[in-house]
């Protein structure tokens, strides 16, 4: 796994490297999105995607007081329209690179995750923040809409109600409230996110990889489906789990009360 992309960071943990982070790394902006950071994203994400070693992924942040901020709007001052044309394939394939990780992705938040910021956490599984974050979704505020699959993501993630109170309004929300309204998976202490993010990975990444990969996929592709279709989706994960070498581990180390030894790289 390459150590370096422009404005990101990928980090290995865990005794076996299981876990895998990857930091925004633009503090001077407070990760504010611009091309190259998209880029580098969508590059970083292709990696992980393709390395069967990776259980699960931590998205975090390397700026003091921000998460991601949203699109750099400096760099996109005096745009002209074919400009931010040019520019929204990246910015998308960003986005679609979290989104698209078979693996279990969680967000560790802290301070603002504002308009691609908090798509970013959006396009993860599960979130974590702490007592310091700020969120919310203030694309009207500035003439365009969230464009990173906010108005997608947040109104499965809250209901179509609640998502359009805050796409609408382009209002702030503190952790309470972002907690309260199930946009926040889990809530720690001022800065105890990343650590209670990666521990949550770590612990993730003692499960089965096929299970794992497998049980994202039927929630994923399940979603908004008919009940019917959604069963059918969740038979083929099941099926692709019954026949893999995990599940002959994982009954074995049942029986013989011992943890399992997932075969390494298995997760097809």
């Amino acid at each position: 796994m390459s150590p370096t992309h422009p404005h990101v960071a990928l980090h290995r943990h865990g005794p076996n490297g299981h876990v895998a982070e990857l930091v925004l790394d633009r503090p001077e902006a407070h990760n504010a999105l611009s091309t190259a950071m998209a880029q580098s994203i969508a590059a970083a994400t292709s990696e992980l995607a393709g390395d069967p070693t990776v259980r699960a992924v931590v998205l975090s942040s390397s700026a003091p007081r921000a998460f991601c901020v949203g699109a750099d709007l400096k760099e996109r001052n005096g745009f002209s329209d074919a400009q931010l044309l040019e520019q929204r394939p990246h910015f998308r394939a960003a986005f679609g690179g979290v989104l698209a990780l078979p693996m279990p992705a969680v967000a560790a938040v802290h301070g603002f995750a504002l308009g691609g910021g908090l798509e970013f956490a959006l396009c993860c599984d599960l979130i974590v923040a702490d007592e310091t974050a700020v969120l919310g979704l203030p694309e009207v505020t500035v003439g365009v809409i969230p464009g990173g699959g906010g108005t997608q993501l947040l109104s499965r993630r809250i209901g179509s109600g609640r998502a359009a109170d805050l796409v609408l309004t382009g209002r702030r929300l503190d952790v309470s409230e972002a907690f309260d309204l199930g946009l926040v998976d889990r809530r720690t202490p001022a800065g105890e996110a990343r650590d209670t993010a990666l521990a949550l990975a770590q612990s993730l990444a003692g499960n089965s990889p096929v299970g794992l990969r497998q049980a994202k996929k039927a929630l994923r592709e399940g979603m908004g489906l008919s009940l019917v279709a959604g069963l059918d989706i969740e038979d083929a994960a099941w099926r692709a789990t019954a026949m893999s070498s995990d599940r002959k581990e994982g009954v074995a180390a049942f029986n013989e009360k011992r943890n399992p030894t997932w075969p390494e790289g298995d997760v097809t």
